[in-house]
């Protein structure tokens, strides 16, 4: 009788760790189950249970956190996540939207000082048909299994990111990418076990396959798992969701953000003919407990900067006169808050305009107490978004106006609710902009697209054919969140310097800030209102 050898192999996969090295809450300084610290403990765990194991990072690694913020800020001779990283024994990355957010300068450092290949077969140099970083993919042997993994990049970057820092590069589509690569990965390197790592999420809903959103191409995995023959495994990234399943034959992963979890899939296989062939594929989520401890030895390689961080974060930039402090997110976006309006007097300051187009960007955020640390700054402006001033006429403002509407739905009380699609597959609160310079009312009773009851400025209904200078984050000018109608806009100015250094600079020039609203919008819930003026 002829004996069958099984084997197992095991796919560790991290995404969208954001800087997250130490389980903290740089807010409180308070312990969280979050960070690379603590997966390092999970991580050596699996190792010791499966001597056959690839570790993967899916990219978003170098952004995000105070830490990385100082280590950046002040040139550190290695990146804390790219040491700790290094000596966790990552086998590869793939390059994420936000490990360009500081320019091809800090790409490059991040590239040279990994012990481990930067994987994107999408990105490539102008004119070139080879990829920027070295390789498309990995190929490694794990005694005697052939694993390949491709690494692939959401293309929509240029869309949201400064082009100075993405110049010179090319960003191809990326289902056509992995359509192009892993049929002629599987004919010339004939691998046991194919494996995409794409720093994407899934544009459809995984049940139904019915869209979760425009299908812009920012999202592809559906079409990845629906449309392209011999992927294994899809570890995905990017939505921060947290997947563990299978989906058209394809063990999918996609393991949160911040350190929430790893992503594992075990891959069983026999040996058939000469060929090792899989026979079952099993995906989960690992995360972290409280009880679990962050592994000291990772921490090490960062400890003296984790301290001048605490240091740097726990200095005073300024002072408030009355209150700032925001303890519900939510009822921000009914009535106008002083942090917001804040939010817009920075903008319209450094942009030199009337108008502001603003969202609060974190749930976490909690505005500012009396005293304004840097960590306060940090922690409610955390992305690296820069301003762009554009060229708005009066119907495209309205146009974003009932965009920004269509966060709210009535509820069963009559009062507003959060949309569920602004709610699932992924929180996009963010979503929901507010305006300054503008007198606007929405009124919530009234179906989608004719929720706008009131649009004035300068006391005078807004002509639709009216040009106004309007800034906003680079994100939201560029689109994104569905905001089709600013795409194309003539761009004025743009102010290349993070939101966050701009929040300091006013503060700082000031010493104190006032805490004030002019109540220029309202969300109203009226039955019967008035019909939306449309000036002409």
């Amino acid at each position: 009788m002829k004996s069958t050898i099984t084997r197992t192999i095991a796919v560790l996969a991290t995404s969208d760790l954001h800087g997250h090295l130490y389980p903290t809450d740089y807010r409180t300084r308070d312990e969280r189950d979050i960070g690379l610290g603590k997966l390092a403990s999970l991580i050596r765990d699996e190792r010791r249970r499966h001597p056959d194991l690839l570790l993967i990072d899916n990219g978003d690694v170098i952004q995000g956190s105070p830490l990385a913020a100082y280590a950046l800020k002040n040139n550190a001779e290695m990146h804390p996540m790219i040491a700790a990283m290094n000596g966790l024994g990552y086998d590869a990355a793939v390059l994420g939207n936000h490990e360009f957010n500081y320019g091809m300068g800090t790409v490059d450092n991040v590239v040279r000082s990994s012990l481990f290949p930067w994987l994107s077969a999408g990105i490539r140099p102008q004119g070139s048909k080879k990829p920027a970083f070295g390789r498309p993919y990995l190929i490694k042997d794990l005694n005697g299994i052939k694993v390949a993994v491709l690494g692939v990049t959401t293309h929509y970057i240029p869309k949201w990111e400064n082009p100075f820092h993405i110049q010179g590069l090319e960003f191809h589509d990326a289902l056509e990418t992995v359509k192009e690569w892993v049929p002629r990965i599987r004919r010339e390197e004939r691998p046991d076990v194919m494996i995409v790592a794409y720093h994407g999420g899934f544009e459809r809903d995984l049940e139904t396959g019915e869209p979760t959103e425009n299908l812009t191409g920012e999202n592809q995995a559906y079409a990845m798992c629906a449309e392209v023959d011999g992927i294994d495994v899809l570890i995905t990234g990017h939505q921060h969701r947290l997947l563990g399943t299978h989906l058209h034959g394809v063990a999918i992963v996609q393991p949160g953000c911040n350190g929430q979890a790893i992503g594992k899939i075990s891959v069983d296989l026999v040996r058939e003919q000469e060929r090792w062939v899989i026979v079952e594929k099993r995906a989960e989520l690992l995360r972290p407990e409280h009880g679990t401890a962050a592994d000291k030895t990772v921490l090490s390689s960062s400890g003296d900067l984790e301290d001048r961080t605490q240091a740097w974060l726990n200095e005073t930039i300024g002072r408030v006169h009355g209150s700032m402090s925001l303890s519900d997110p939510a009822a921000c976006r009914l009535a106008e808050h002083p942090f917001i309006e804040f939010i817009h007097r920075v903008q319209l300051e450094f942009a030199g305009v009337n108008v502001s187009c603003a969202a609060l960007l974190s749930e976490s955020s909690n505005g500012f107490g009396e005293i304004i640390t840097r960590r306060d700054i940090l922690t409610n402006f955390m992305f690296p978004n820069t301003l762009v001033v554009l060229r708005l006429t009066g119907e495209d403002i309205r146009a974003a106006l009932e965009q920004t509407a269509c966060y709210f739905v009535v509820g069963p009380n009559g009062s507003p609710v959060v949309n569920p699609a602004y709610l699932e597959p992924k929180p996009q609160h963010y979503n929901y902009d507010m305006w300054e310079g503008i007198e606007y009312t929405l009124n919530l009773a009234e179906p989608p697209g004719s929720r706008v009851i009131k649009l004035k400025y300068n006391g005078v209904d807004l002509p639709g054919e009216k040009e106004l200078d309007v800034v906003m984050n680079s994100y939201r000018a560029s689109g994104g969140g569905d905001y089709l109608m600013f795409r194309g806009k003539r761009v004025i100015r743009e102010i290349l310097i993070d939101t966050a250094e701009l929040v300091e600079q006013y503060i700082s020039g000031r010493g104190f800030i006032t805490a004030s609203c002019n109540h220029n919008w309202k969300v109203v819930v009226e039955a019967n209102a008035p019909l939306p003026k449309i000036a002409k």
